[in-house]
């Protein structure tokens, strides 16, 4: 008899993976994670990181966790609900509020666990969910969590949603159309003024996962519903403080009453240990230092810019990127792997993104530029990518 222990039918799907090449393997940083790094021992130019403010390693932020440590320890203790909420935990979401300009926030442990929390906590049996065809895993997982009926529109397709809309208002007690505010693999942002003004026309509620677009779009990185002035009109939005912001986190903005329901109903804040001290110093310091100035925001913009202009010029397909996540689109999978690979050989760590994250035959190398980065770095990486692109006659 086989020994059912040794995990057979783990490893035949394994195997599956390789032979279609979509098997994958952590890569190890040595060190903080910078615009340059060493990655598997090799130093190289990082242009895969969401750290798009250079946040993670900042001496504030540092500063700011060892001091909260100092005064509350390492560890909450315990869940919010019953003796994890301390002091910093509140001061982070009074600042945020704020930040955000909205009534009031609520911090749960990652931007996956708001999207687990909230979609479920605000919809029902009787309802009905639509979501962009592109949105983010957690958003598709948080959605299958609810007892709602769920449909998706073709995206950023005004015309496909309001058919959707128009085909079933009178169907559920609610509808809540579901966005990301950028686009994590295309660097797009949504349409969400028309979003909202259609979920406005059919009595929809708006959902918005700001995940990339927190610190970078908006007013000092305010987001996509300040970027567009939607204040009051998008009923939930959704940030995360793992990315622009450096350190780890999610976070649900939104009227009082709302943030109410989710301190009573939202599972993960209620069945997780808060966040430990150090990151919710550190996140507190981020936040303040983004209401203190534009710095960061404009130096990531101007270098964003800069290297999509020049990478462009050298001849690649970059998309519909609006934003600093640049993909350079390849096509073929395993092509892009080989020119991820050879990238690392010359000193650029750039991901390979292939299907099923993205559609078959539109493998690409996604390029996240950060205010880190310096002009010297960002033209050695041109200058690689490029003579990686002509050798492999993908330019």
């Amino acid at each position: 008899m086989a020994n059912i222990h040794n995990m057979t039918f783990l490893k035949e799907k394994i195997d599956t993976l390789k032979e279609e090449g979509l098997y994958k393997e952590l890569v190890t940083l040595e060190g903080p994670n910078e615009s340059e790094c060493i990655i598997n021992g090799k130093k190289v130019i990082n242009l895969s990181s969401n750290n798009y403010l250079g946040f993670a390693n900042h001496p504030r932020l540092k500063q700011a966790a060892i001091d909260a440590i100092n005064l509350y320890g390492a560890g909450a203790g315990a869940v919010r609900p019953i003796v994890g909420n301390m002091k910093i935990h509140d001061e982070l979401e009074q600042i945020l509020a704020r930040f955000k300009r909205e009534e009031a926030v609520l911090v749960f442990q990652s931007g996956f666990n708001c999207n687990a929390g909230t979609i479920q906590a605000v919809t029902e049996e009787g309802d009905l969910i639509i979501s962009d065809e592109l949105n983010h895993a957690s958003i598709i997982d948080g959605a299958r969590l609810s007892k709602a009926k769920k449909t998706t529109f073709k995206h950023s397709d005004m015309d496909d949603l309001e058919r959707i809309l128009k085909e079933n208002k009178d169907k559920y007690k609610k509808m809540l159309i579901i966005t990301d505010g950028v686009f994590s693999m295309d660097g797009d942002i949504a349409k969400l003024p028309e979003i909202v003004e259609l979920a406005e026309k059919y009595k929809a509620m708006t959902y918005v996962d700001d995940a990339h677009a927190s610190g970078v779009l908006g007013e000092n990185g305010r987001g996509t519903v300040d970027h567009f002035d939607l204040h009051g009109r998008v009923d939930f939005t959704i940030g995360t403080l793992s990315k622009a912001i450096g350190v780890v986190g999610g976070y649900v903005a939104g009227k009082k009453v709302t943030i109410e329901w989710l301190i009573n109903r939202g599972r993960p804040f209620l069945f997780s240990t808060a966040l430990p001290p150090a990151v919710v110093g550190a996140c507190i310091e981020a936040i303040k230092m983004l209401m203190e100035s534009s710095e960061y925001t404009d130096r990531l913009w101007e270098n964003a810019t800069y290297f999509k202009k020049n990478i462009k010029d050298c001849g690649f397909d970059i998309g519909q990127s609006q934003t600093p996540i640049t993909p350079i689109i390849i096509g073929d999978e395993s092509k892009t792997k080989d020119f991820s690979k050879k990238l690392f050989e010359k000193g650029v760590f750039v991901s390979p993104i292939v299907f099923p994250t993205v559609p078959k035959g539109t493998g690409r190398v996604r390029c996240m530029i950060t205010a880190g980065h310096s002009k010297d770095q960002l033209d050695k990486a041109v200058d690689i990518i490029s003579q990686v692109g002509k050798e492999m006659k993908v330019i």
